[in-house]
């Protein structure tokens, strides 16, 4: 029997309820793979707290960094015949882990979180021998530390953003100062919440910020002697203000990541209550939102959701091997204990289908249709809901908060709230794990209300000490599920236009009118 015939997923997997595959009659593709569905799972365990934070090496991903709560950073070898323990631990962080970044090459691996050091390591070696456990170098902060991102182009040079505003250059072929240079430094008047260099173009990265300004920026006007400086480099500035019709106010959800897709011609944003959001780079308005709305059978039905942990709510973009299909998808986890992975149609598709209403027109009807807008006299625009997800990941019993699309393998990796890691694959078998399980398909139900065990875990909390000793990593991890628990309940499903009103003010109406948009 060929090796593709023993990649057949089993006859008796069905996909969810309103997913249906592609036809399996003809050659299996890693493209057919993706629409079937990813119902096989295992737990990579080497943790002891949340894992806020995934990256996969370059070039092909074979090996997995991972870190959170617990200030390890584990690596992961996919090239292993069985992949049940890290391949190399390095320690340094003093405290949680929000991200890691592999530099083009693989000759660093960067790591930064809320001890606001950048923390770089030599993983050159890391195919052939033995690593040094400790960073290399550490570049200090000022202040948390969000996202890190290298240069597609040279291992030396990354970009930080951190929570005092600041997005920094930094090339470790220049002599270590602790000092950085102002010419290397753009400072906002928000927190930076995300940072990522465009995959193909080089002076090209992005930025979020906590006051909701996502910018595509040039590094050759962003950074460097004064007058060559132009606009903090900002060259587009995407437009996330949303409207609804019903009402008078409007609301700017907080973006707690971007990322581009492998072409850098997609951008998508996770934001703080609200939808994963999808830009063409060329388009200031969005052209899809990801929901999950058509897999919910009822109004009680737990679907998509972000309201909890924005920090560390990562999504990507990946797919098949480009060479097979031009299929893309993108991943994003939920409050509901769910990953969730939507195909995204090809853009010229999404931009046809997008509505754009007049502001006059919009003001005449009282339906609650939301709209994205620049301001509140411009028009609206209302992309494309993406309503139903080609894959609804579970396995976890509390938050997903970031996740992976193996660029090689048909594999998904999601991780959260939970010590573990979930790899899913749409087989029983694969070439680093020799035995997967069937996913369980129940997902653990949010209690509906407080239980005796989540009201110690919070009264020991409040009282400022640790909750009483756990015997086991598993009822230590069960306390932590319990604190979400009680903080789904009190902020799960909030609306934005309620929790984040944002009203116009002439100010923000000259700012509008300032912004640029040159690419």
């Amino acid at each position: 029997m060929s090796r593709t015939n023993n990649l057949r997923p089993h006859a008796h997997v069905h996909p969810l309820p309103g997913l249906r595959p592609r036809s399996l009659s003809g050659p299996l593709t890693s493209s057919t793979f993706f629409d079937y569905g990813f119902h096989y799972s295992t737990k990579l365990r080497a943790h002891s707290s949340c894992i806020n934070a995934l990256a996969l090496s370059s070039n092909g991903g074979r090996f997995l960094a991972s870190g959170g709560d617990d200030l390890d950073v584990h690596l992961w070898d996919f090239h292993q015949e069985d992949i049940n323990k890290p391949c190399h631990t390095l320690v340094g962080p003093r405290n949680n882990i929000f991200c890691l970044e592999f530099s083009c090459s693989n000759q660093f691996l960067f790591a930064g979180g809320t001890d606001t050091i950048v923390h770089q390591y030599d993983v050159s070696r890391l195919e052939i021998g033995p690593l040094s456990k400790l960073p290399m170098k550490m570049v200090p902060e000022h202040d948390t530390i969000r996202d890190v991102t290298c240069s597609p182009f040279r291992d030396e040079v990354f970009l930080s953003g951190s929570e005092n505003g600041r997005i920094i250059q930094h090339d470790a072929r220049l002599s270590f100062s602790p000092n950085v240079r102002t010419a290397d430094i753009i400072q906002l008047t928000a927190e930076v919440t995300s940072v990522q260099f465009h995959p193909t173009v080089e002076n090209l990265f992005i930025t979020s910020d906590s006051n909701s300004n996502v910018c595509l920026r040039d590094t050759r006007m962003a950074f460097g002697p004064r007058k060559s400086r132009s606009n903090e480099g900002i060259v587009r500035t995407f437009h996330t203000t949303i409207a609804r019709r019903n009402i008078g106010t409007m609301s700017r959800p907080e973006p707690s990541s971007v990322a581009f897709d492998r072409e850098g011609k997609k951008l998508a944003i996770t934001s703080l209550h609200y939808y994963p959001t999808i830009y063409s780079l060329s388009d200031t308005y969005p052209i899809a939102i990801c929901t999950g709305n058509s897999v919910a059978r009822s109004p009680s039905q737990r679907t998509y959701s972000n309201s909890c942990t924005m920090k560390v709510k990562h999504g990507c973009f990946g797919g098949p091997d480009p060479m097979i299909s031009d299929d893309d998808y993108y991943l994003g986890g939920s409050d509901d204990f769910c990953g969730y992975l939507w195909k995204i149609p090809p853009v010229e598709q999404l931009m046809a289908q997008r509505e754009e209403i007049p502001a006059h027109e919009w003001r005449l009807e009282g339906s609650n249709i939301v709209g994205f807008t620049e301001n509140a006299d411009s028009s609206k625009f209302i992309p494309t809901e993406l309503s139903t997800p080609s894959a609804v990941l579970k396995g976890h019993n509390s938050i997903v908060n970031t996740g992976l699309i193996h660029p090689q393998f048909p594999l998904v990796l999601t991780a959260g709230i939970e010590s573990t890691i979930t790899l899913h694959s749409p087989f029983p078998s694969c070439p680093f794990s020799r035995q997967l399980s069937l996913t369980p398909q129940e997902v653990r139900q949010l209690p509906s209300s407080t239980t005796p065990e989540e009201a110690r875990v919070i009264d020991s909390l409040l009282l400022g000490v640790e909750p009483a000793f756990r015997e086991t990593a598993d009822e230590a991890e069960m306390d932590t599920i319990r604190l979400f628990d009680r903080i789904l309940r009190m902020e799960g499903g909030a609306d934005p236009f309620e929790v984040l009103p944002w009203v116009q003010t002439s100010e923000d109406v000259d700012d509008s009118s300032s912004d640029t948009s040159m690419v």
